[in-house]
């Protein structure tokens, strides 16, 4: 029978070979203008997103970033999203000024009754609008306009630095035929963010250990799980914070909802493997609790391996084919779902067991001293 809580060491030894250099690097984004360790999107930090469609096709991400490049702005980021049939650059900047801009189609007007069609009347052109702008779809000049957007509201900017950055776009890669979304985050709703982000992992670590304590009758188990997700998290966030200092790869808003997955996940196989040992001790009662342990973790060894497997075949298939919006996303989920795995089979029994041999040993102390004062 293969010993794994007696080579608990090596385990120990491999994480932190892991996590060290993760938090170095997570360290690393606090060095004022450093511009190392963890990198985060405009969701975070404040910023500028742009939707567009291009008519003549969708160009490559890389282009697009040459041209971002150019215009000043490298740190931003390009995706490209699907919607219906058709693929969209997705853009996010630094803040850079949206301007406000009449929509592209103006709210109808009510006619008196009786009155002519202004658009059928050979005067309406020089009647002035009610409200003091002229009405273009009235205008003699209206067919020789930009095509307006699909969307109502939105327009190609032509004024401000998002005008610039549109002007260059379009003589690279062909005219704009419709913006999809146009929007800024500012710096206090990017705080609201990062606040609820860390209240919700928060709320959720204390959640898991008050039920884990009610669920064992152990208060132990509950702080254990605990511990494994603490590793969980630093792994991920370690890995991220190398990326995003050796090729920029960034946090976005997803990255919160992928932590509560992998915390979820990694929770799920500690449950398995502490409801087997609680088990265990009760059919095996007066066997080492070493011993319990560890065959409990040979009998759901199986299980979880062969679920964490599954999904990491559905996680490669989209982190190959799926699109660069959601990469990082998926990233984050795989390398959360391998540590979640390994610190619940490796780490999280293997704690268990040293803070069970630790009290033992203190109780035994204790009791001796009893013996020899008494």
């Amino acid at each position: 029978m293969f010993d794994i809580i007696g080579k608990r060491r090596w385990f120990y030894l491999f994480s932190l070979l892991v996590t060290i250099p993760g938090i170095f690097a997570i360290l690393l984004t606090f060095l004022p203008g450093a511009r190392m360790g963890l990198q985060f999107s405009i969701d975070y930090t404040g910023g500028t997103i742009w939707e567009v469609h291009f008519e003549e096709g969708t160009p490559e991400t890389a282009d697009v970033r040459d041209v971002l490049v150019q215009q000043g702005l490298p740190d931003s980021s390009v995706a490209i999203t699907t919607a219906g049939d058709r693929q969209y650059i997705l853009i996010r900047t630094e803040e850079i000024g949206l301007q406000e801009r009449a929509p592209a189609t103006p709210p109808p007007t009510v006619q008196p009754s009786g009155s002519a069609d202004p658009l059928a009347s050979p005067g309406a052109s020089s009647s002035p609008d009610p409200s003091g702008s002229p009405d273009p779809s009235a205008s003699p000049g209206a067919s020789s306009s930009p095509v307006p957007s699909p969307s109502p509201g939105m327009i190609v900017p032509t004024d401000g630095e998002l005008g610039a950055l549109a002007a260059a776009l379009e003589e690279r890669f062909g005219p704009i035929d419709e913006v999809r979304q146009e929007s800024s985050v500012g710096p206090v709703i990017s705080q609201e963010v990062v606040t609820g982000a860390i209240l919700l992992i928060a709320l959720g670590s204390i959640g898991i250990l008050l039920w884990m304590t009610f669920r064992f009758g152990d208060f132990r188990m509950g702080t254990v799980a605990i511990a494994a997700l603490v590793h969980d998290v630093v792994v991920v966030l370690g890995i991220f914070a190398i990326l995003g200092t050796l090729f920029g790869l960034q946090l976005d808003a997803l990255f919160v909802t992928a932590m509560l997955t992998v915390i979820g996940f990694s929770v799920h196989d500690t449950i398995v493997v502490f409801d087997r040992v609680r088990e265990n001790r009760i059919r095996h009662a007066g066997e080492p609790f070493a011993a319990i342990v560890n065959h409990s973790l040979l009998q759901t060894l199986g299980r979880s391996v062969n679920t964490s497997l599954v999904v990491l075949i559905t996680l490669a298939s989209l982190l190959l084919f799926g699109g660069d919006a959601i990469r990082s996303f998926i990233l984050a989920l795989l390398i959360g779902i391998v540590s979640g795995t390994y610190s619940s089979i490796f780490n999280a029994s293997a704690l268990l067991v040293d803070w069970h041999e630790w009290a033992e040993r203190r109780r035994q102390r204790a009791f001796l001293q009893t013996r020899a004062g008494g």
